[in-house]
């Protein structure tokens, strides 16, 4: 029987606030793989998913933050999307 991949967190992980709107902000890796992921959840628990991984979890970071200066909290309504 295999073990359950481990999953590392970020510390970029946590809660985002901008604009009277609070996403969760989850970065993490499933070892052995050394790239990561972006998910961000809005207040109604919808995901949005950064479909390509990252380099690093700034990266990562680093484009949520990009896509809040572009597109606003909007970026995250009430509407499941992924972003390639």
């Amino acid at each position: 029987m295999q073990n359950d991949p481990e999953i590392i967190f970020s510390p970029f992980c946590g809660t985002f606030e901008k604009d009277d709107r609070t996403v969760e902000v989850n970065i993490f890796r499933v070892e052995p793989n050394t790239t990561w992921h972006l998910e961000v959840i809005n207040e109604m628990n919808t995901s949005t998913v950064w479909d390509d991984p990252f380099v690093s979890d700034a990266d990562a970071y680093a484009e949520f933050m990009a896509t809040v200066e572009e597109e606003g909290m909007g970026a995250f309504e009430d509407v499941p999307r992924v972003i390639h």
